[in-house]
């Protein structure tokens, strides 16, 4: 975020604030296409701003800020693609997914979700191919350059990077247990430091052929820690116990945050999980919702799958949770307005 001149701490902060708020605005757009009250979108724009764990991402100086940014701007892209219908607005969305991706790179498996339109029935099947395609087309546009750049330089296809494997032994291994049995902060510093050691002499244990390729790596590193889960079936329904309960956990830490820090932030987003429930079960727009459940639901899976950190749920799940908590607390005290005919 410094743009590799760390003298700049100050400017990243601000341009990292400066994001935060765009994003707050894009999840009142949002807002406002989906449930149409301009009312309920200043309100959602408002909590964004305000949400704990959003302020607390845009503080500090990591990917997490522009990557909300470019997530969200994608989202608003695409449905408003499928609304007008516009294959320039589709080319848009697929392209800022795309940066998404190689902003964190996990955003990849969302690419199949650009072709959520073909269930929009409100338009004849040729034009949601159209705008479907659209998306897809913007989307290797952005990502395809830097990909054709991995291959010159390292002669091997590599979407975006090689740090898969590295995430997924170092998550998924043997030594992963010691960090989900972890009682305390110090217990888990010495986890960390035990995942480090074992990840490194793994590496340097692989043969030279393994080093020169990282994708062989990454495949190599991947292979072991399956190996390792395949040889301990407990230990690894208890890996996956404790990594969904982290995804899920509602309140931070305890390990890390002061109690009432735990207690504060736990009732915040015990409230906001019911009221976001609650909204989805109550929104009109019976395909934007799915689309978001399905949204939350892969998202959850594919870091389950490498790795689960409270960081990684706020990025993807707060401002769906956001929008639809917002609503359903405006709904609850407002009376419903009849659905919109023909809405997906």
């Amino acid at each position: 975020m410094t743009l590799c001149h760390p003298d700049r701490i100050p400017a990243a902060k601000l341009a990292n604030d400066a994001l935060g708020a765009f994003a707050a605005l894009v999840l009142a757009a949002l807002s406002a296409r989906i449930f149409r009250r301009r009312s309920l979108a200043i309100a959602t724009g408002f909590a964004a701003a305000l949400c704990p764990t959003q302020v607390l991402v845009a503080m500090d100086i990591q990917s997490e800020t522009l990557f909300i940014a470019l997530l969200l701007s994608a989202a608003y892209l695409l449905l408003a693609a499928a609304d007008r219908p516009s294959s320039n607005l589709a080319l848009l969305a697929g392209a800022f997914l795309a940066a998404a991706a190689l902003t964190r790179s996990s955003a990849l498996v969302l690419a199949p979700l650009l072709l959520g339109v073909l269930w929009d029935l409100r338009y004849p099947f040729r034009a949601r191919a159209h705008i479907a395609l659209s998306a897809l087309l913007g989307f290797g546009c952005v990502l395809l350059p830097w990909t054709a750049r991995n291959a010159l330089v390292f002669h091997e296809l590599i979407l975006v990077n090689d740090g898969a494997g590295c995430v997924f032994y170092g998550r998924n291994a043997d030594v992963a247990l010691e960090a989900a049995n972890a009682r305390n902060r110090a217990e888990l510093d010495r986890a960390a430091t035990r995942i480090d050691v074992t990840l490194r002499e793994k590496i340097a244990a692989l043969s030279a052929e393994v080093h020169d390729s990282p994708a062989k790596l990454s495949r190599a590193l991947t292979e072991a820690a399956l190996a390792e889960r395949r040889a301990n079936p407990v230990g690894t329904a208890r890996l996956l116990a404790w990594k969904v309960k982290t995804w899920l956990r509602p309140y931070p830490d305890p390990r890390f945050w002061p109690r009432w820090a735990v207690l504060g932030v736990g009732a915040y987003f015990v409230s906001l999980f019911v009221l976001a429930g609650v909204g989805l079960a109550r929104a009109d727009r019976r395909g934007v919702g799915l689309f978001c459940a399905l949204f939350l639901g892969v998202t959850m899976l594919v870091h389950v799958a490498l790795e689960v950190n409270w960081r990684y749920r706020t990025t993807y799940w707060d401002p769906v949770l956001l929008l639809y908590a917002c609503y359903a607390a405006a709904t609850l005290f407002a009376p419903r307005r009849g659905r919109s005919k023909g809405a997906a």
